[in-house]
């Protein structure tokens, strides 16, 4: 029996690697999802070049990006549960 829970938790930790692999791979870059939340409000990003977090004007529940693009550069504030708030920057 005492085989039996060795044997478990050697499986266990094993598996361990290919869960954290596998959940790496499944996240997205950060400029991918900023740049489709505005494509899908109406805003051009062809080619998103970054995404750099906007530390200080984020708030709680309010994250701040600057986002490049290759024919803009956009501010976007994401709130959940609401569309983007997006300002064009020059």
């Amino acid at each position: 029996m005492m085989f039996r829970k060795y044997q478990f938790g050697a499986i266990l930790l094993s598996l361990v690697p290919v869960a954290t692999a596998l959940s790496a791979s499944a996240q997205e870059d950060p400029k991918s999802i900023v740049a489709d939340q505005i494509r899908e409000q109406g805003y051009a990003c062809s080619s998103p070049k970054s995404a750099k977090h906007d530390e200080q004007a984020s708030k709680p529940d309010e994250e701040v990006w600057i986002l490049e693009c290759e024919n803009a550069t956009y501010r976007v504030r994401l709130i959940p549960d609401m569309g983007a708030r997006v300002e064009k920057l020059d």
